[in-house]
């Protein structure tokens, strides 16, 4: 089942996808191709979702579709352009793609390693994996107080009107995937228990207000 399936990485076209299916496919890891455009088009903190293609695939397999990638990037590796913009990154520059892996590539991840080495620096497994740790710890937390999706879903809420339900739905249900595969809420448990309360409340006043809407035109 798909909801088995955690987002691996995203493209912003469907060939670039394709492309990484195929390799991760090759190797006997499992993919499924999704967008991330959600059924409803709802966005919180101020956040503008962008039409991607994701490769999804078990969160079992993420830990070796990472060393696949990485493995096949050193390959590329060996015939690196000097001139590649990497090579002007200071050590700080470096270190920051290390410790946010998960915005750069599999290639710059694993060319940022070798340039520190080459200029003395020291990289090892134990930091590596205590960088991604920490990175996972940041990204886990929950997004920013949600107050005025509260009082919009509340206000929505005693209107009747079915805004109310989905921004409680958002609000109480909404979940991230980290990039370990796992996957967390996306807000804290304080705004996510609104959430579940106007979702609650919204269900049972929007159908009841359709309803005296109804009789009330019968009525007249």
């Amino acid at each position: 089942m798909e909801d088995d399936y955690s987002i691996f990485r995203k493209f912003p076209s469907l060939e670039q996808a394709t492309e990484l299916k195929t390799l991760l496919n090759n190797n006997g890891i499992e993919t499924v191709l999704g967008d991330n455009v959600p059924p409803v088009d709802v966005t919180f903190s101020g956040n503008t979702l962008q039409n991607e293609i994701e490769v999804r695939i078990k969160q079992t397999d993420f830990k070796k579709a990472e060393l696949l990638l990485e493995k096949d990037a050193e390959d590329l590796i060996e015939n690196i352009d000097k001139n590649y913009y990497l090579f002007d990154f200071t050590n700080k520059e470096l270190y920051e793609i290390l410790l946010k892996s998960d915005e750069w590539n599999a290639f710059d991840y694993t060319l940022a390693q070798k340039i520190l080495i080459q200029r003395g620096k020291s990289i090892d497994k134990d930091l590596l994996n205590s960088l991604k740790e920490e990175r996972l710890k940041q990204l886990a937390k929950p997004e920013g107080n949600q107050k005025l999706w509260i009082i919009a879903g509340y206000f929505f809420m005693l209107l009747g009107g079915f805004l109310g339900l989905i921004i409680g739905y958002f609000l109480w249900t909404s979940k991230k995937t980290l990039p370990n595969g796992q996957k967390v809420y996306s807000y804290a448990e304080s705004d996510r228990t609104h959430g579940k309360y106007i979702f609650i409340i919204s269900l049972i006043i929007a159908p009841t207000s359709i309803l005296f809407r109804v009789v009330s035109q019968i009525l007249n």
